[in-house]
């Protein structure tokens, strides 16, 4: 007797998820995932619950961002469990799953599109206010299999101010627009570093070339996130910069971009 569905698990999980959002970048080293999460933290410390995916299938890092070891474990109805951060944020990982952290992942796309449907359908969400969804740079496997999915998905796409970022930013948008994916805004990160000596602003990256392509394609223009060294720091160490700066410009750029994704209606 054939098993239950795998699209219809995945629609009856998706029907318990009010906001679906997939965070894009056309170019790695843009700090997607640093802004993926960030967008998490800050939803669940304004007391939504919000469900952290990460379908970087070959470069899985959200779990060491957010301090998160261990395997993932199943409930009674054999269902990944995702990982709790906090009382608001689960989170659930390729990382998760793997004995061995450093083990490469050597898989063609159906397979990838299998496992994320599986993230998806046979995973314990429960009822979320907020998805946030983590893919890899580019327009391949990852993305598309969200679009098909997720039919409902927002894009949320990140890029730094620089043309060879925002060359690649117009792919993404190009992606959304084939793939009848809806764009919710676009994020310029790395845009400027104050200098904690002088206080001085160096634009490290140049500056206001996200707003300026949002501008030209109708897009909502989210905010500007400077370059600041104590992201890294965090990242790297599994802490929350939102919960350890929390009058930091960053942390106000995050209370602010999750505003405009309190707004949909």
């Amino acid at each position: 007797m054939p098993g239950p569905d795998p699209d219809e698990l995945a629609r009856q999980s998706l029907n318990k998820i009010k906001q679906k959002f997939i965070v894009m970048s056309g170019k790695g080293g843009v700090g997607k995932t640093s802004v993926s999460v960030n967008l998490a933290i800050a939803l669940a410390n304004k007391g939504y619950q919000v469900g952290l995916l990460d379908v970087d299938i070959h470069g899985p890092d959200i779990p060491r961002m957010l301090g998160l070891t261990g395997m993932l474990e199943a409930n009674a109805n054999r269902q990944m469990t995702p990982m709790p951060y906090s009382a608001n944020l689960k989170v659930l990982s390729m990382e998760s799953l793997m004995a061995d952290k450093d083990t490469a992942i050597i898989w063609r796309g159906p397979v990838k599109h299998t496992a994320i449907r599986q993230f998806i359908g046979e995973a314990d969400w429960g009822d979320l206010d907020y998805l946030i969804i983590d893919s890899p740079p580019g327009t391949g496997d990852e993305p598309l299999t969200i679009a098909q999915l997720i039919p409902d998905a927002k894009a949320v796409i990140v890029t730094t101010p620089q043309e060879v970022s925002l060359a690649d930013i117009r792919k993404s948008i190009s992606f959304c627009r084939n793939v009848n994916m809806s764009i919710f805004g676009i994020i310029e990160n790395m845009s400027g570093f104050t200098c904690p000596h002088c206080n001085r602003t160096v634009d490290i990256f140049g500056t206001g070339g996200g707003e300026k392509t949002a501008l030209a394609y109708g897009i909502q223009f989210l905010g500007k996130l400077p370059f600041d060294p104590d992201m890294v720091k965090c990242g790297d160490n599994g802490i929350s910069f939102q919960n350890k700066f929390k009058s930091s410009a960053i942390t106000e750029a995050f209370q602010k971009i999750t505003g405009e994704m309190e707004n949909i209606t």
